[in-house]
C-alpha cells in the first residue's frame, strides 16, 4: 500500500472524518467508498465558509486571492442545494 493514492484519497479521509475503522472500510464496496468520499468533499465545501460575512471574505481575499475562488465555489454549492430544497415541479428545474 506504500505510495498508493487510495490511501490518501479514500482511506485516510474516511478514517479521520467519518471515523470508519479499517475493518469497515475493507467490508465496504469500492463504489460506496468513492461515494462517501465525494459526499464528504461536497459537505466540506458546502460548510467551508459558514459563519463568515462578505466583509470577512473580502478582507481575507486581499491577502490570498485563492479565497475569492473558494468562496465563489462555496456560494455556487449553496445555491445548488438551496434550489433542491425548494419544491420542484419538473426534472428540468434541477438543472
Amino acid at each position: 500500500m506504500s505510495n498508493s493514492p487510495e490511501a490518501v484519497n479514500y482511506y485516510i479521509p474516511l478514517m479521520k472524518n467519518l471515523n470508519m475503522t479499517w475493518e469497515e472500510i475493507k467490508k465496504t464496496p469500492r463504489h460506496e467508498l468513492e461515494g462517501l468520499v465525494i459526499a464528504l468533499g461536497e459537505y466540506n465545501i458546502l460548510h467551508s465558509f459558514d459563519g463568515y460575512t462578505n466583509k470577512n471574505i473580502s478582507e481575507m481575499a486581499k491577502d490570498n486571492p485563492e479565497v475569492a475562488k473558494q468562496y465563489a465555489e462555496y456560494q455556487a454549492k449553496q445555491r445548488k442545494y438551496r434550489k433542491r430544497e425548494t419544491q420542484v415541479n419538473s426534472l428540468y428545474e434541477l438543472f
